[in-house]
């Protein structure tokens, strides 16, 4: 598990209704807390496979528009550059042999630039390379992508299905809602059992445990948010499996002390 920095926001865009006004407390204080951003290395006999790119390490210095980063600032992303955070981690850019993006979202696909020009296979779903470019090339769509994240000579493996697996007990799964084609991905471990990671499916336990939505400026589709959040939910009982989620502070830390 590779820390990446942090992202400080507003709580109401991950979590439907956190902070509400109410006729004794009209304007009440906002949660405004930061959340991690990580990536994965699998280090798979078949490839060493990074799991997600996280931000752009120059978020702050003119990549991410303003809008984007006032609502979502960058924390220590200078500091937490890919090919840094990689190397503290015993790994460099030249060890990589895949790419998975869960999505292309600004936080998630900022790193993809180091893939420019070389055959490593990048995998997304097709739904979401679709939606990617509709949003950066049309005034509809998200807002949270940026065309130069992505728009790059890479060697795109593009998932179709909506579960595919690719390398041995590593299967991709497509969990709209979010976005169209936002993927999560169930690994089995020989020492762990099943864990399955969400992506930003699920941003923070809320989200899980309580089925909150995630804010509604942050989803593409409520419906299929709560019928792939269900999906989740019948992959945990039926592996017995973790579910890891997106940017949640508390379970990040757990985890990551357990594997670093």
């Amino acid at each position: 598990m590779i820390h990446r920095g942090g992202l400080k926001c507003d709580l109401n865009y991950l979590i439907q209704g956190n902070t509400l006004g109410k006729y004794d407390e009209p304007n009440p204080d906002t949660d405004y807390e930061e959340i991690p951003v990580w990536n994965l290395v699998i280090d798979h006999p078949e490839a060493t496979i990074l799991w997600d790119t996280g931000n752009h390490e120059d978020a702050l210095d003119s990549h991410w528009p303003e809008g984007l980063k006032q609502a979502f600032y960058p924390h220590d992303v200078q500091e937490h550059t890919l090919e840094g955070d990689l190397a503290d981690a015993g790994y460099s850019l030249d060890d990589i042999d895949a790419v998975f993006q869960t999505h292309l979202h600004l936080d998630h696909a900022g790193g993809l630039h180091h893939f420019d020009g070389t055959d490593v296979p990048v995998y997304v779903h097709e739904k979401e390379l679709k939606f990617a470019y509709y949003s950066e090339k049309t005034d509809k769509g998200s807002a949270a992508y940026i065309l130069e994240d992505f728009d790059h000579d890479l060697n795109w493996e593009i998932v179709h299905q909506n579960r595919e697996s690719h390398f041995e007990d590593v299967e991709f799964i497509r969990l709209p809602g979010h976005t169209p084609g936002l993927m999560g991905t169930k690994i089995h471990l020989d020492n762990h059992g099943t864990l399955v990671f969400a992506g930003d499916e699920i941003y923070q336990s809320v989200n899980y445990e309580d089925e909150v939505p995630l804010g509604a400026g942050l989803l593409w589709s409520n419906q299929e948010w709560f019928d792939s959040l269900q999906t989740l939910k019948d992959l945990e009982r039926s592996h017995d499996a973790e579910v890891v989620y997106g940017h949640d502070p508390d379970q990040f830390e757990e985890i990551r002390s357990g594997w670093s």
